[in-house]
Formats: C-alpha cells, structure tokens, sequence
C-alpha cells in the first residue's frame, strides 16, 4: 500500500497504512467509494469529537467560506471568526487563562508554549514526563518520551529533562533553573495513562514555589474527550499555559496556547513578532471551533459517561481483555500482546468498525467514539468488539 501512495505522489507516513478510500462521513460512520459503512470509534484520533459532518459546524464552515478566506497572517487584521473563537472558548476557563494564540495544531502550541515559559521566566530549562507525547514538530519531540521515536533526529531542543510519571521524588528536579514542566493532563500514547490527583497538585504547588510554568497538554484528553470539558478539572488544579488541538476544531486543522494576557503579550515585544503564523487562526477553522465551543457547553456528561461505563463493563466480560483503563470516553483496551490487539484491531475493521492503535503501548487498542454517539450505533460497535476479541484472542 506504501508503494500505492508513493506511485500516486503522496508520502507515506508508514509501511503498513489502512488504504481505505473514503466517499463521505456523516454521524458516527465513514462511507467507502466500495460503499461500505464504517463506525468511527476513535473520532478521527480524537479529532472529529461531535461526529462527521454535524450541521452546525458545517453550516458555520459554510457561512465563513462565502464571506472570505485567509486574508493576512496572524494578528494584523481584526476577523470577526477568530473573535468569536476566542470568545467562545475563554467562556469555558477560568480566570487566568483569559487569552489565546491560534495555531495549526496542537504540536505548533506545544512549541508556542516552550517558547513563551522561557521568554516570561528568563530561564531554559523545561521538565518533561516519561511516557508522554506531544507531537512530532522539532519542539513537541524533544519534550515527548520515546527514545526511539527521537533518536533518528537528534541533536534535538536542548535543555530538557524527562521525570519519572507519577513518582514524586522526581518532582526535585523542579527547581529555580526550570522555566516550565510540561505534562499530559492524563497520558495518551501511554495507553490512557490517568495519574493520582496529589502527584499533579504537587507538580502544581511546586511549580508555584520556584517560579516554574505549568503547562498542560490537553491536545487528546481535552476539550470534552475525558468526561469534563477540560481533563484538569478531574484533578482540581489550573495551569498557566493549557495547550489544545484535535477536536477543538470541530473537525478542522486547529491548535491553541491558551494562557493569560500578561504573559501572551511578551510576544509582541522584545522581539515584535516574537511568535508569528501565517495560518493560524484561519477563520474557517475559527468558524467550526466557535460552534465546537458551543456544542461542547451543550453536551450531557452523564451520557457521556454512561456510554463509557456501557463500553467498559461489556468489554470486561471478554476473558480475553486484561485491563481497561479510561476516563469518560478516553480508553485505551489492552489486551495479551501487540499480536493479539493487531488481530482484533484488523477483525474490527473487516467487520466494520475503526479502533486504532497507541504509537508506544503495542498491547493495548485506543477507543474514542464520538460524544454524542447515538445508541444504535454505540450498541453495534460494542456488540461488533466483543465478538472480535473472543474470535481473535482465543
């Protein structure tokens, strides 16, 4: 298939990609061009969190398109979009965080908030966490964990130091050198990795004392995905800097730096442009964001977890499922070993169904269906694992 794609002028991000050639999306399912209907169950890798296709959004999208497009970089012209955004989104945080700084993706707002931790402390040390993962921009790489995933392009950003994840004794290491701590709120491609309250709140009280920046990266575990709009509010802390992507969009390329006016300003001066992008904030992604925002006050957290009750307890029954671990709708299924959770995650699909697998936790599938998954859908995708866990893992 690698071959396929190279043949027809596009690179490949792997040897071994699915292939599908899609037609449309509506709701929960993927339509093939064969005309084969697909149940999304991770939403897009998290990105598409209130379905294919919603009307609002795409009423909103539409709206923008016959206004205008991209018309000036970042920052230089008022767009009515990209107030509406920010307006909509900052309704959602609390005090503090009171600015944003669009971007293109959640990996380009871990690397806006590297820069800006150390333009606001004057220091450069950043502290990152074992298993976490950021991103594969040159920044979001250094900060995240897989040495193997790194090695091939290093020397990368310097200065950083990884902490054991969950561990407090490592929580030493953050001192007055260190300009900002960077951690996933709950770990994504460490298999939805949900860490004790006290650790984080320890982290944050730390981080207090020294003078040192918490930045959240809620890129997949934020914005609704955990069961709450923001993943932080489980834990009862707030950071300084919470960086987004993946479904702030409402299904469009998207990332933001959310943060506090005193500090986002510090990259207007000395230098001016201190962090500047040409696409950022394109106002037809603001246009699908601003009505994300407004879904996303609208949603039914109950449901929510309901549905990620209902998935858990029925995948438990299989014998052959070793562990679930999640949080609302963030789960992640492991399963005997990474040739057990390929079987199940390939029998899925062939059977009409789309699981994924997690960069670094071979042993274990990722399941992210849509918030607002309806019942029929819900209850066939589960009905439809199930028989493949018993039918592949035995």
């Amino acid at each position: 298939m690698s071959e396929t794609l190279l043949r027809d002028g596009l690179a490949q991000t792997t040897l071994h990609p699915l292939g599908l050639r899609v037609s449309h999306a509506q709701g929960s399912r993927i339509t093939l061009e064969n005309g084969k209907e697909i149940i999304d169950f991770i939403s897009g890798i998290g990105a598409s969190s209130f379905g294919h296709g919603h009307p609002e959004i795409v009423k909103a999208i539409h709206t923008q398109v016959d206004k205008h497009l991209h018309v000036m970089v970042y920052g230089e012209m008022r767009q009515r979009a990209q107030d509406e955004a920010a307006r909509q989104l900052l309704q959602l945080m609390p005090d503090n965080l009171n600015s944003v700084y669009f971007v293109n993706s959640g990996a380009e707002a871990i690397d806006a908030a590297m820069k800006l931790v150390r333009r606001v402390t004057n220091r450069r040390k950043i502290i990152a966490v074992t298993g976490g993962y950021h991103g594969n921009t040159f920044g979001a790489l250094s900060v995240s964990s897989n040495a193997e995933r790194k090695a091939p392009f290093a020397p990368l950003v310097g200065d950083i130091d990884l902490i054991e994840w969950n561990e407090m004794h490592g929580l030493r290491a953050i001192d007055a050198s260190v300009a900002g701590v960077i951690v996933e709120t709950i770990q994504g491609d460490a298999g939805i990795r949900i860490p004790d309250a006290a650790w984080l709140q320890a982290i944050r009280k730390k981080c207090t004392q020294v003078g040192a920046h918490l930045v959240l990266d809620e890129i997949q575990c934020g914005f609704g995905r955990t069961g709450c709009p923001f993943a932080f509010e489980h834990f009862g802390i707030v950071p300084d800097h919470l960086c987004l992507g993946k479904a702030l969009g409402g299904g469009m390329p998207m990332g933001a730096l959310v943060s506090n006016k005193n500090y986002l300003q510090q990259f207007a001066h000395s230098p001016s442009l201190g962090h500047i992008t040409t696409f950022g904030g394109h106002p037809v992604p603001c246009a699908a964001s601003a009505v994300a925002s407004c879904l996303l006050k609208e949603i039914d957290w109950d449901r929510v977890e309901h549905v990620g009750a209902m998935i858990e307890s029925n995948l438990k029954s299989c014998n052959q499922v070793h562990s679930i671990r999640r949080k609302g709708l963030y789960i992640a299924v492991e399963l005997e070993n990474s040739e057990a959770v390929n079987n199940v995650v390939q029998s899925a699909l062939a059977n009409g169904v789309l699981i994924f697998y997690f960069l670094s936790t071979p042993s274990a599938f990722r399941i992210a269906p849509p918030l607002n998954i309806n019942d029929n859908d819900l209850n066939e995708a589960i009905d439809t694992l199930k028989r493949c866990i018993k039918r592949c893992s035995s």
